[in-house]
């Protein structure tokens, strides 16, 4: 059965208010980081009281559109002059007087760019990042996943993403394996993205996560035949996409910004013109 992706051109808080109660199973979804980041519509710079505030209220209405078992994917970044709104963001949202909005369960660190050096000694770049021109910061080759639950009980399909064994002799070594050559990647996950050759054209958002990111995320939650997938800042689709390629049974996406959410319609017919699914 196809996806149903729903486009909405609304402001999340209002449209999430319109969905039914624990009628979302995922959320993947990487709000306005308050960087002064030059979105089109959105204005990325505010008081960062007034900031958290807005955050704790689109927040709130997700978790009550959220199902008990759903997991929150939220990816954060950060900028070398303002270190710690990641975390102030996640405190605000795990730790309250009343009860917390949601339980930490996992953090993960989406690398994007990485250097390794092989038994051999040499040296192997990948990725991309943005370099940093500073004698005080180092280039930021990272941001956060942070995986929210309500309860931080949730199950989740740990081998769907992970990776072969190296040591295939481990596979029968260890009885956790079922003797199946998979294990869990951990809370490092490599993914660069993609290379463009025109920045306007093929990366026109300027906060955009690639879709293998979404993906990812969408593989160790599971049971993606009978997910509907949430993301309250649809920005181009990048979710959409990856929603679509792996086959849930259906996607909501909001946004204030039209044009962007024209973009994600062409770029979700692109991929399903070229019949893209994993």
């Amino acid at each position: 059965m196809a996806t149903r992706i729903d486009f909405l051109h609304q402001d999340c808080l209002e449209g999430m208010k319109a969905m039914p109660a624990s009628s979302v199973d995922l959320v993947v979804s990487s709000p306005p980081y308050n960087l002064g980041i030059e979105y089109d519509t959105y204005q990325d710079h505010t008081d960062r009281f007034a900031f958290i505030q807005w955050c704790l209220e689109w927040a709130t209405e997700l978790k009550r559109v959220m199902h008990d078992d759903a997991s929150f994917f939220l990816n954060l970044g950060a900028a070398p002059k303002n270190p710690l709104l990641p975390h102030q963001l996640l405190l605000a949202l795990t730790q309250s007087e009343n009860e917390p909005l949601f339980v930490l369960q996992n953090t993960f660190h989406w690398i994007k760019s990485i250097s390794v050096e092989t038994r051999s000694g040499e040296t192997i770049s990948a990725g991309h990042f943005k370099p940093i021109n500073s004698h005080r910061y180092v280039n930021d080759c990272h941001e956060y996943v942070f995986h929210l639950t309500k309860s931080g009980v949730i199950p989740l399909d740990r081998r769907a993403a992970g990776v072969p064994y190296v040591d295939k002799s481990n596979i029968e070594r260890w009885g956790h394996t079922d003797g199946e050559d998979k294990r869990c990647r951990g809370n490092n996950w490599f993914i660069p993205y993609d290379t463009i050759k025109n920045r306007d054209k093929d990366r026109p958002h300027p906060a955009t996560f690639p879709i293998g990111l979404a993906e990812q995320c969408i593989r160790i939650h599971g049971n993606a035949e009978k997910t509907h997938m949430l993301d309250p800042f649809n920005g181009i689709g990048s979710s959409a996409i990856a929603a679509y390629r792996m086959g849930l049974a259906s996607y909501t996406g909001f946004d204030i910004d039209e044009g962007y959410l024209n973009l994600a319609a062409e770029r979700l017919n692109e991929a399903r013109a070229q019949g893209e699914h994993t």
